[in-house]
Order: C-alpha cells, then structure tokens, then sequence
C-alpha cells in the first residue's frame, strides 16, 4: 500500500517505497564520509523509539536536540522521537547558557541529547535549575555523559514493536510535532508552535518548487537544521530521495564542495556574500588580461536580468564570460551545482545578478518560524524567477496586504500561536491571518516582494519614514561594508552604524600603498578609508530619497557575530543589542551630551 504523508515520521517510510537510497544520510567521520541508507535510517529511528518508550516517553513529552553542527544522528532521534508523540524542541547551538536553561525549562523537556562536550560544558552550568531534566546523552563519546548509542543499543535488544505501531497509529497530522524557539532580535526567544500538518503542509507545497528529478540529487546541508529553513529543506530532500551530505562545518564547505560536488544546496545571503568576497578577492590579485576579463565579466554579470532578454551583444559576451570566468567559480564550488536556494534574510539583487550571470542561480524565498516556514519562493522554470523578488506565493498558502503594507498569511501551514504566550499568540494571529511584522507589495505578475519589518521602520523628527532594511541591503552591496545598522528614530536625519569590511580594506590599502594601520580601531579612525566609505555612501544614497538618505555614520572597531552579541544565530541584526554597545557613537554622531 503507497505510504500517505500525512506526519513527518511517515516520510522516511515514503523513501523506502518510492526511492530507496543507500546513501539517505552521509556524515564525515574522523575523515571518512559515512552513509546511512533509507533502510538503516528507519530501523534505527524505531530503536530509538521502542527505547524512549520503555523509558517512560510518551505522547506530548518535549526533548530537546542541540547539534554543533548537521549530522545523522540528529535526524534519526527526530523521527525516533516523533514515532513516540513526544514534540522535538531543536535548539541552537550558539546561545548562552542562559538560553539554554530558559529554553529547556519553558520548553519542559525531559531528556536532551547534543553533539558535543562544548555544548554539555554550557548545559553543565546550568542542568541543577531544571527540575523536569532527566537525563544528557552525547553523540560524540564524552567521559563522564551518557552516549546515545546505550539509547541506540537498548532499543536493538527491545521486543516492543507492536507498541511502536500502536502509538504512531495513536499521533494525528493536527499533534504538535515541535516546538522552535525563535532566536529573536530583542528579549526571550518564543516558542512555535508546529504540528505534524503545518510542516508536510510547507513540504509539498515547496516541492512544486523545487527543480529536481527525484531520487537522482546529492545535496549539501550546512545551515544549522535546527532553524526550520534547513529543516523543512530537508525534509523536501527526503521526500524527494536527494541523498543528504553534511558539511563538517562551516569552514569546511569549499572542500566538502569538491568532495561532494552537490547538485542543489542551501545558503543565507551572508554566506553568499563571502564566497563572492572570496572571489573578488582572488580576482583582485590577477593581472594584466585576466584581470580585465575577470572585471568585464563582473560587469557584464550587474546588467543581467530575469527575464528581461538581452541583445545578441550581450548573449554573445556572456557566453564568453561564461566559459573563461564563470567556469571557475562553477569549478570551485564543486563543478555540478544546478542552483542554490536562499532565505533568511534578503538577498541584494546586485548579487542575485552575478550568480545568475555566472549560470549559478541563487532563487531567494521567504518565510517565518511560524509559516513552517516558506511562504513563496522563485522557481527558475516557467517565468516563475524574478530577481530582487522573493518569488510567487506557495499554491497552498493566501497571502493579502493590509492598509499599511503588512503582508498577512493563512495556510494549512500556519503556525497556530506560541508555546505558554497566549497575549503574543493573540497580537500576532487575528481573524485567521497570521500578521508576519513584514512590510511587501505583489506586482501585477503574482511576485512578492519585501520592503521591510514593520517593526524596524522608523519615523524621523520631520514625520518620514524611513526603512531600514531596504537602505541597509543597498548599502551592503559596497564591498567597504561588511555590516549596517541604520538609526535615526525620532532624529532629525537618518545615520548609520558601519562595521566596516576589515579583510577588503586592507587588501584595497595595500594595492593603493596606503597605512591603515595595525587594529581595527586603527582602520577606523584612518581618514582615508573614512573618506573612502563615505564615497561609498554618497553614491548609493543617490539611490534614495533625500529624507532616507544617510547623513553621517561612525565605523565600529568590532565585527560584529553571533558570539559577541550583535547577530542572532539566523545572522540578523540585534538592534538593541548595538545601539546599546554603540551608544556612545550613536551620541556623537546627533551631538547627544
């Protein structure tokens, strides 16, 4: 009998009987790629299973998941957890341990399994304060933890299949499946709200979006897949019989690329722009004709579009572009890359070109934590790609705008509230629409575009609004700044606070015989790469109106991450966070005493 999708442990099941892999799952261990089939996925997933049973799990207990980075282990406790009726809670690895007691508490899970000794070391600080906590178990062997193999191990030598069948034939598509803590730009993270129904209901609506020809993709994972972005994608993969490789960790994906040599994969724009630093760079120290055709193919790249069609010129020009310099960014990234798909935060179109030019298409979706998360996305086939366009609307989602430009959803997919927060449950879902906090239009061609967050929009002292985010991603395309934080509420003018491109600019003094200086605050106090960045905003402020423009901004002797507080782990800025750190530039630039 075909398998019906209908809860998320019911897809590994579809593999088996549609694309059976030997290859579902494939982790690099002590330097060898390690795979997991479909079969074994099951068979350990029911282990894990019959052994939370006999521990006493049952339907609606929570456990967490906290993973340094992706691997096997987690997504074969996901559906072991899940056959239980017990709800996942995935949680970052990358917060305070802090975070960590609040979330495990609020959360109420009993039992929490982790990758690795850095992750128990911050859970050690902190397990004595939660009541509910019954036990740690490891992936990673770790004295003094228990290993997640006796979970493993129990469950092989456990007789209670039948009671395994008798509780999944228990759970319904409505049960809550997990709840995700979102990483917030200011106060608590909330807990979503997620059942079985609203992630299969993302999963195949994405999957009419997804360009692949089932049980034929290899993949590359790299986004942490406790974010419900990677998640969902993996699960689509699943779906799909895209067998899964799981990147070492971030550092390591250039080489994992070649190793790999993936057909599709996953990125935030923040990676993107890396790896184009990257490219720049190295394009940057060549010479003579190389160099001129590594920037006339750059430049060619900015006047590409979708799907405006361009003269035989420029068709003739970019298949040149094509094999002399595009070949190479393809080779670097494996050689078999079809397209890569983007969320999380906006993509700058200027990019967005680039790529596309280089026959790397990067199609950019949106979504929420509380969507499942995809809302719409582009799709490369049948015109349904525009670039600077978050793409069309999912055919099983409705969107409508509101009078202020609030873009409102409804969906099978649609979360219904947060976890013990019934005023933010009631704030955010009215009437049935789920009220994202972000600012869009949708032109006459169906596409979604995203303008800003309600929230971050502010109104200067003279009644205009200004937004943001827009000027912000504008600004980014500046190869000088690296991060940008506009400011001005209530002020007479917009500013911003600059972290500058630290590694460009001293790549960009040394060619032009310029001391910059030894420290980052050395950097930015030099009046020439002050003068040099505010060329930068001259020319880009033309972009906008001159109410929106940047009057001045200070440069942060910081880079700005996670770890020091300024982003969230999904790499969006924490507003508060660095007006708080920077206030005393804030105060300078509008003459605060």
């Amino acid at each position: 009998m075909d398998t019906i999708i209908t809860r998320l442990f019911d897809i590994p099941y579809y593999q088996q009987q549609h694309y059976p892999l030997d290859k579902a799952f494939v982790t690099k261990k002590n330097g060898i790629w390690e795979a997991t089939s479909t079969k074994d996925y099951i068979d350990k997933a029911n282990a894990i299973t019959r052994a939370l049973l006999q521990m006493g799990v049952k339907k609606g207990d929570k456990i967490a998941l906290i993973t340094s980075s992706n691997r096997t282990e987690w997504h074969i406790m996901d559906i072991g957890i899940l056959q239980t009726g017990a709800v996942t809670v995935p949680i970052y690895p990358t917060i305070s341990a802090e975070d960590y007691e609040y979330i495990i508490k609020h959360s109420e899970s009993t039992y929490v399994f982790i990758s690795d000794k850095e992750i128990l070391e911050k859970l050690d600080k902190v397990k004595f304060n939660i009541p509910k906590l019954r036990g740690i178990f490891c992936f990673d062997e770790i004295k003094g933890c228990a290993n997640w193999s006796q979970v493993l191990e129990a469950g092989d030598l456990a007789f209670n299949q039948d009671q395994v069948e008798a509780v999944r034939n228990n759970i319904h598509p409505k049960d809550l499946a997990s709840i995700i803590y979102t990483s917030g730009t200011t106060g608590r993270p909330k807990g979503v709200l997620l059942t079985h129904e609203n992630i299969i209901a993302n999963v195949l609506g994405s999957t009419e979006r997804f360009d692949i020809v089932p049980g034929t993709s290899t993949s590359l994972s790299f986004l942490p897949c406790c974010h419900i972005f990677e998640r969902t994608v993996l699960y689509i993969y699943q779906y799909n019989g895209v067998t899964i490789n799981f990147a070492e960790s971030i550092e390591t994906i250039s080489q994992n690329l070649q190793e790999i040599k993936p057909k599709l994969m996953t990125v935030v724009p923040r990676v993107l722009e890396k790896v184009y630093d990257k490219i720049h760079a190295k394009g940057s120290e060549l010479t003579g004709i190389k160099k001129s055709l590594f920037f006339w193919a750059l430049s060619l790249g900015e006047k590409y579009d979708i799907p405006a069609p361009k003269g035989s010129w420029y068709n003739w020009q970019l298949k040149w572009a094509r094999k002399l310099i595009f070949s190479k960014w393809h080779d670097a990234l494996g050689g078999n890359l079809d397209y890569l798909v983007s969320g999380s935060a906006p993509l700058s179109p200027r990019l967005a070109k680039i790529f596309a030019a280089a026959d790397l298409p990067v199609l950019e979706g949106y979504g929420l934590t509380e969507t499942s998360p995809v809302i719409s996305v582009n799709d490369r086939r049948n015109d349904g790609w525009r670039i600077g366009s978050v793409g069309k609307v999912l055919s099983n989602v409705k969107i409508k705008i509101a009078e202020d430009g609030e873009i409102l959803a409804q969906g099978p997919s649609i979360s219904q509230g947060y976890y013990k927060e019934d005023d933010k449950t009631n704030e955010a879902f009215i009437d049935g629409w789920f009220h994202t906090g972000d600012i869009g239009k949708i032109n006459d061609e169906g596409f979604l575009f995203i303008t800003d967050r309600k929230k971050e929009m502010f109104k200067t002292s003279g009644g205009k609004y200004v937004a943001p985010q827009m000027i912000e991603n504008t600004m980014k395309q500046s190869r000088f700044i690296d991060q940008i934080m506009v400011v001005g509420e209530g002020q007479k003018m917009p500013a911003a606070l600059i972290q500058p491109n630290f590694d460009f600019i001293k790549e960009w003094a040394n060619r032009k015989g310029i001391s910059v200086g030894f420290n980052l605050k050395e950097v930015c106090n030099n009046e020439e790469v002050i003068e040099r960045i505010q060329e930068e905003v001259n020319n880009l402020n033309e972009k906008f109106g001159k109410w929106e423009q940047i009057k001045k901004f200070e440069l942060t002797p910081n880079i700005w991450s996670i770890d020091s507080g300024e982003l969230t782990p999904t790499l969006k800025l924490k507003r508060k966070v660095i007006l708080e750190k920077y206030k005393h530039l804030y105060n300078k630039i509008y003459d605060i005493k």
